[in-house]
């Protein structure tokens, strides 16, 4: 198997809600204020920290939400920047987290605003720009309407050192029908970031089967109940990928107020992640 540059692990922002505290809800629509939020208390550390405390815990793959930075200016994205490269973290993807190119009113004027993210993603070091491709139904018009917009913000990347991705996420792409449908009508243009937690079981694990084989990234998230981390639905998820023959990275996401300290549940994935790996010889050979 191909050795990963920088290891198999990342870990998004998304998973340090409580640590960094405030969150700025960056956005296209004007009637929306960027100003600080904290809904999930004050936050004890800094963005700027995480890459430091990252290698700490020996993860070398950083996704950053776009709501998580505190400033936009040039001279706080190159410090930002620097300490990635200082604690030899690589940043994987921006995750950027409003707009929606399926919309019939609005998707112009957000994708246009998405475009304005290439440039601070680029600014950073990322590999990767994760964009919502849509929000609405399914239907064909809103499909071929996020199609074209999409295809578009991958024209304006061209030439930056990112790549457009997009996730299994919302009402636009349900299944393994809209999300191919999408992909094939992009033409490569644009990847997938495919996530474990975004669709519903049972379904989602064949659905899984089917577009993992063509992922470039995955959002690793696990479910917790009031035991702790649901074993069974991890794993079977993570089954779903070897069988879809991916071999890339696995983003920690941890959602959960089942630890305190929210290392403990990114770790604790990472573990069961290295452990399902570590047995993969054992079930080719059963």
């Amino acid at each position: 198997m191909q050795v990963l540059q920088n290891g198999r692990f990342a870990v998004s922002t998304w998973s340090l809600h409580r640590l960094l505290g405030a969150v700025h809800a960056y956005s296209p629509d004007p009637d929306k204020s960027a100003a600080p939020k904290e809904p999930y208390g004050p936050g004890v550390a800094a963005l700027i920290d995480v890459p430091a405390a990252l290698a700490a815990r020996d993860i070398r793959r950083l996704e950053i939400c776009s709501f998580h930075l505190p400033s936009l200016d040039a001279g706080y994205l190159g410090e930002l920047r620097g300490a990635m490269a200082a604690s030899n973290v690589l940043f994987q993807t921006l995750l950027v987290e409003d707009g929606d190119p399926s919309h019939a009113e609005t998707a112009e004027r957000d994708v246009e605003w998405m475009a304005e993210w290439i440039g601070i993603a680029a600014a950073l070091g990322a590999q990767r720009m994760r964009v919502i491709a849509g929000k609405q139904k399914p239907t064909e018009e809103n499909l071929r309407r996020a199609a074209r917009h999409l295809g578009w913000l991958a024209e304006k990347a061209e030439g930056s050192g990112v790549r457009v991705v997009v996730e299994n996420w919302f009402d636009l792409l349900p299944s393994p029908v809209e999300m191919n449908w999408l992909l094939d009508r992009l033409d490569g243009k644009v990847g997938l970031n495919g996530d474990l937690g975004n669709w519903a079981t049972p379904a989602k694990y064949q659905g899984l089967a089917d577009i993992m084989r063509r992922a470039e990234i995955c959002h690793a998230k696990a479910d917790y109940g009031v035991t702790g981390l649901d074993a069974e639905d991890y794993r079977k998820c993570l089954e779903m990928c070897e069988k879809a023959g991916y071999a890339g990275p696995f983003t920690l996401i941890y959602d959960s107020p089942f630890f305190q300290d929210e290392w403990d549940g990114i770790l604790l994935q990472k573990q069961f992640i290295e452990d399902f790996l570590r047995e993969a010889p054992a079930r080719r050979t059963a």
